[in-house]
């Protein structure tokens, strides 16, 4: 499908560092990170979409996925009228979308799939440590709750995990997520540079 976004995705449970590592490439010439939670954030809740939003979040249900998709096309769309995202030359980070195996079917018709980032860490007990830490240092004292991280990570298994059975195998990288962001960044950027230079001349220049 033509005029699709040459994409790269970043999957991991709760507290794999998907944020850190999409906010750190962000910075670099050549790739857009946009992360689901700055689509909600960045909404204008006096729009029609905005008040559609409202209405579900103020009720406490989960926003519909069909509206969820709604709103990151138009602030993708956004970005790129800005020219703060440029589809010819910078390769689009997505960190928290899709959430769901319907949201990655839905958004075929948007993104060309170029490379899965799987953070990994198979001690669940040291994620569930590492977001404590991480709640406490940023004063979210409702998340420093283990009850409540273990859930997340039940919802991650059941809704979001199965997400990685709809891509072809030969493009999900697993990347350790322990330790330092910098060391994690390394072997992912031992994965992604390869992948941005076979589809674009140079990460300023043009696609080929």
């Amino acid at each position: 499908m033509p005029n699709r976004y040459k994409t790269i995705l970043l999957f991991g449970a709760p507290g794999a560092g998907k944020g850190t590592q999409g906010k750190i490439l962000g910075q670099i010439p050549g790739y857009f990170h946009l992360a689901c939670g700055d689509v909600f954030r960045s909404l204008d809740i006096n729009s029609e979409l905005g008040k559609e939003f409202l209405a579900y979040s103020s009720r406490g249900e989960l926003v519909p996925d069909s509206l969820t998709i709604e709103m990151w096309s138009q602030n993708v769309h956004a970005q790129t009228t800005l020219s703060l995202y440029k589809p010819q030359v910078d390769l689009l980070i997505l960190d928290g979308i899709p959430r769901n195996v319907a949201q990655a079917e839905a958004m075929d018709n948007h993104l060309d799939v170029l490379q899965v980032i799987h953070l990994v860490c198979p001690n669940i007990d040291e994620m569930v440590a590492r977001m404590k830490r991480r709640a406490l240092k940023e004063n979210r004292l409702d998340d420093a709750d283990e009850k409540v991280i273990r859930r997340r990570f039940e919802v991650y298994d059941a809704e979001t995990k199965p997400v990685l059975e709809h891509y072809d195998p030969s493009i999900i990288k697993e990347i350790s997520a322990l330790g330092s962001p910098a060391d994690v960044l390394q072997h992912v950027l031992e994965v992604l540079v390869p992948v941005q230079d076979s589809h674009f001349n140079n990460p300023l220049g043009r696609a080929k």
